[in-house]
């Protein structure tokens, strides 16, 4: 059994959705979606935090954050919906213990991106449940110390978050009726049908072959699996990772004035959750290290060690909650990309090949850009909600990019 599209597009994650979103938005291609989970968002998408920051360390990547996020600010229009499940919670980012805010607040504007410095006074004014602490909490003993106030903080004042799963079920629903869009779930793609003149289609576990002259492998953690064949992968270390995420309830009143935070001094990130909810993560790359085998199979829920590290830091940050706050957790998969924490994004070597991989846990606050520099890529689509970064700053022929910081906020 067999039939023909024009283009395959192998995930169902945020990237593998926003690109077929913009290849439908521009028209006149035939595009085919697999995915091997029952729903969207099985990897990494799903089980994402989605915090939408800008503070990245080079101006594309600025460029690309602000460019996604505006989409998902304005993301009824982009998904052609009138009521759509998801939408942008529009609370800011802060960010403690950043060597320069003042540097990275005029690097910010440089780009349009509404950010400034706050002292310590209208932080705590701005945000009164959460501590101006400049010293780190002491992870050895526990022991308490006199505070110290934060001279400056950086906030991204169009910083904010949206709901992971809700955002994928929206482009799942934009999509299934969108003429020229197929979606399959429960489609494995079990390799990549190609020959000396590049791609000729995919082969699925079921013995299902499809016809096409362009593949996009956005697979997240399994892309191992489809570019193991392609001798230009091997260039560049793709280890799926996991990477574990608390939950636990907190005062309603704390979340209505809490920001996305990121602590630098405490190694931890966390944001509000509907109401009375909080979320958290590590910041620290040596929470980023735990390479998966078989992305199938993994420990879905978080160490002990963990949860009292950085319940630890949390308590530090945010000394009103409580002692004997139950904790509950999840772990999902990043694909890092470990020569430079950086996606590999557009045409490979093999003609009619694309993949969009190793986003090393910056792919949900991308994936809309991203799908506009993957459309722009594959057939020159353009759609109104389109991104001007070079398509040849996250190619798969690039030199590894310089970093002082190997981890999620390089």
């Amino acid at each position: 059994m067999s039939h023909t599209t024009d283009i395959v597009i192998i995930g169902a994650g945020i990237v593998g959705l926003c690109t077929a979103m913009q290849l439908h938005r521009s028209g006149g291609v035939r595009v085919t979606v697999l995915e091997q989970s029952p729903a969207p968002g099985a990897g990494s998408s799903g089980a994402s935090s989605a915090v939408c920051r800008h503070l990245y360390t080079y101006q594309e990547m600025i460029n690309l954050a602000r460019d996604g996020i505006d989409i998902y600010r304005h993301w009824q229009d982009f998904t052609g919906l009138e009521e759509p499940r998801a939408r942008f919670n529009d609370v800011g980012v802060v960010w403690i213990g950043g060597n320069e805010p003042q540097r990275d607040a005029q690097r910010l504007q440089r780009h349009g991106i509404p950010a400034n410095v706050l002292d310590a006074a209208t932080f705590a004014e701005r945000f009164p449940s959460l501590s101006t602490c400049k010293l780190a909490p002491d992870f050895e003993t526990g022991k308490a110390h006199v505070c110290e106030p934060t001279d400056a903080f950086l906030c991204e004042e169009s910083g904010g978050f949206m709901d992971p799963q809700n955002a994928l079920d929206d482009l799942t629903a934009a999509l299934t009726d969108a003429a020229g869009v197929e979606l399959r779930f429960s489609a494995t793609v079990e390799r990549i049908e190609h020959d000396d003149a590049g791609v000729r289609g995919v082969r699925l576990a079921s013995g299902e072959s499809i016809s096409c002259a362009i593949v996009l492998n956005a697979s997240g953690p399994w892309c191992n699996r489809l570019l193991a064949p392609f001798e230009f992968a091997a260039r560049w270390p793709l280890e799926p990772t996991r990477i574990q995420v608390l939950h636990l309830p907190v005062p309603t009143e704390m979340t209505a004035r809490m920001p996305v935070c990121g602590d630098f001094t405490s190694g931890v990130y966390f944001r509000p959750q509907g109401v009375g909810q909080l979320i958290a993560g590590s910041t620290l790359e040596a929470d980023e290290q735990e390479t998966i085998a078989n992305p199938d199979e993994y420990d879905r829920f978080a160490d002990n060690d963990f949860k009292m590290i950085k319940m630890h830091a949390l308590k530090h940050r945010v000394p009103s909650l409580s002692d004997h706050t139950r904790i509950g957790s999840y772990c999902g998969l990043y694909t890092v990309n470990r020569a430079d924490m950086h996606p590999l994004v557009g045409a490979t070597p093999v003609d009619g090949l694309f993949a969009a991989n190793g986003f090393s846990g910056h792919g949900f606050k991308l994936g809309p850009a991203v799908g506009s520099l993957l459309a722009r890529a594959i057939d020159g689509a353009r759609s109104g909600f389109d991104t001007e970064v070079d398509l040849d700053f996250l190619s798969w022929d690039r030199e590894p990019l310089h970093l002082d910081t190997m981890n999620v906020l390089a």
